[in-house]
């Protein structure tokens, strides 16, 4: 059991003023066995109102408008919650068994949508991959195992070469990116070997194995282990998800549970800035600290960059 406090800021700034926002929040942890949000307060500039409900895939959306000029809008979410740790599968049930039942989930309706994968430039390379899996003798779980190390080893942790708006076609040829690209990535693998996955957005919390996106917006993936239920590999760190990892929203892929994201009206270019602070005592001493502004890196200048440092490390 561990118990963090995290302050999520996240702020936008114009070259002019707006009006009529229209925001969307993805912003409230999972509420289950494994995780207990004993509090939140979540402030936004102007102090609209904010109106929840909840998605097709059990997530608290809140929403809200800002209607007057502005030039500015800051969203803050304090929050204390406590997770709890996994009993992992144990793997005894034979492996055709898990199989069958996976395959027996296709013709589920809620599972339909964490089968379907997208073709990317990578995709002729993952099915040579899946040539060289005996699924006969290796269980669904093992298969996640290395597959979460597969896209581990793969790809450099690199932050600043992509962007949200990057493909998964730019991600592979780039072979480097951050956690959201790591597993948009695994996503995809995972549900071309017939696995049911879905993306997970939250954060990951202070832990000496791990080290890549402490204290910042954390995204991984859950697969769908037969016998057993939804498990979390993170390949950002080629660990499970225990309780380090605070989940906020799942869905089919990104789009399903961003943070943050709205419209409004104006032409004028916007500048977004986020800051997570993660402590594990209720004075917010802060243990770690990220912050992140959006640019506009495009895949030429990212790709360079990558290509750049590649030839600086085999001198």
């Amino acid at each position: 059991m561990a118990t963090f406090y995290i302050k999520h800021l996240t702020k936008y700034t114009y070259s002019d003023y707006v009006i009529d926002g229209a925001s969307q929040i993805m912003l409230y942890p999972i509420k289950d066995n494994f995780q207990n949000v004993a509090s939140q307060r979540i402030t936004i500039s102007g102090n609209p109102s904010v109106e929840t409900y909840l998605d097709y895939y059990n997530n608290v959306v809140g929403t809200f408008m800002s209607v007057e000029p502005h030039n500015s809008l800051s969203i803050v979410s304090d929050v204390e919650v406590t997770t709890y740790s996994k009993i992992f599968p144990d793997d005894s049930v034979s492996t055709s068994d898990q199989w069958a039942e996976l395959e027996a989930l296709k013709k589920n309706i809620y599972y339909i949508d964490f089968y379907g994968y997208t073709k990317f430039s990578g995709t002729k390379d993952i099915l040579n991959l899946i040539k060289t899996k005996d699924l006969k003798t290796t269980s669904p779980y093992k298969i996640l195992q290395e597959l979460c190390e597969y896209v581990h080893n793969k790809f450099k942790y690199i932050p600043g070469v992509t962007t949200v708006k990057s493909s998964l076609d730019d991600v592979w040829a780039l072979k480097a990116g951050v956690c959201q690209d790591f597993t948009s990535v695994l996503l995809q693998i995972v549900r071309m070997f017939g696995i049911p996955a879905r993306y997970v957005s939250g954060y990951i919390c202070p832990n000496e194995e791990i080290t890549r996106g402490e204290g910042a917006t954390h995204a991984w993936v859950e697969a769908y282990i037969p016998f057993y239920g939804w498990l979390g590999f993170d390949p950002t760190n080629n660990a499970l998800a225990n309780e380090n990892h605070v989940r906020l929203a799942v869905g089919k892929d990104y789009n399903d549970c961003s943070p943050v994201k709205g419209v409004f009206k104006g032409k004028v270019e916007d500048k977004l800035f986020v800051k997570v602070t993660v402590s594990t005592t209720k004075e917010m001493s802060e243990t770690t600290i990220a912050s992140n502004s959006e640019n506009t890196n495009s895949y030429r200048q990212s790709l360079g960059s990558i290509q750049q440092q590649q030839q600086q490390q085999q001198q």
